[in-house]
């Protein structure tokens, strides 16, 4: 057997392991990759706060669809859609980092010659991307977001504080939904359990998606009435 059918081999196994590990005792394991999330998602949120407290409030809006009016089901549709991109995007750094630490080792060890150092040398380059593409993201994110509620909260004469804590029953659960797999890279990446993050690619995407349905739902049918009350529009 090749370097690289013993690595698939071994990686199927090692998923199939995993995947049947958790299943005897679920709750430890989704415990860790919940509450890294949620720590997560409220860093970004205070930090979506902090950037909006200086940020100038000016600037075109559209508050005429959710989650400030009443939508539909399309509306539903095109949240849950791109939050389901965001998602993937996520789970492939932990199909990144399970090629890189799991895969990437096993064909170094069966390799020689220029061969072996490019394996060698890719999962310390392909951890190193993940890692970087990630700040970069959440950073962007801050940034992005932090500036649009700056702006909402000018429009509607109140303080960003205020329209967090509004948006807050639909966006923490979208938040810690959305950074699932990267709590999950992250805890693997400490534990050296490289082996088990395509498995927990597909547990944490599978846990994800009933979150996302009920936040879009949230966001399109109750958050408005929710905004409503607290401003007066």
């Amino acid at each position: 057997m090749d370097a690289s059918a013993y690595a698939l081999a071994h990686g199927i196994r090692s998923t199939r392991g995993a995947l049947s590990g958790w299943k005897d005792r679920p709750w430890p394991v989704a415990r860790r990759w919940l509450l890294g999330s949620v720590l997560a998602a409220s860093f970004l949120l205070v930090a979506i706060w902090v950037i909006a407290g200086l940020t100038p409030s000016h600037g075109h809006l559209n508050l005429r669809r959710p989650p400030f009016l009443p939508g539909g089901y399309r509306d539903a549709v095109r949240i849950f859609s791109q939050n389901m991109l965001v998602l993937a995007l996520h789970a492939m750094a932990c199909v990144a980092g399970f090629i890189a630490g799991g895969s990437l080792p096993l064909q170094a060890q069966h390799s020689s010659g220029i061969r072996r150092a490019v394996y060698r040398e890719g999962r310390r380059l392909t951890i190193l991307f993940v890692a970087g593409a990630t700040a970069f993201s959440l950073s962007l994110q801050s940034y992005d977001l932090g500036t649009t509620v700056a702006r909402v909260a000018g429009a509607l004469h109140s303080s960003p504080g205020v329209l967090l804590l509004g948006l807050l029953p639909h966006a923490l659960p979208e938040l810690t939904a959305l950074f699932l797999p990267l709590a999950a890279w992250i805890i693997a990446s400490r534990r050296g359990e490289w082996d088990q993050l395509l498995a927990a690619a597909i547990v944490t995407v599978a846990i994800a998606v009933p979150m996302l349905i009920f936040t879009a739902t949230w966001e399109v049918y109750v958050a408005p009435h929710i905004l409503r009350a607290l401003f007066g529009y």
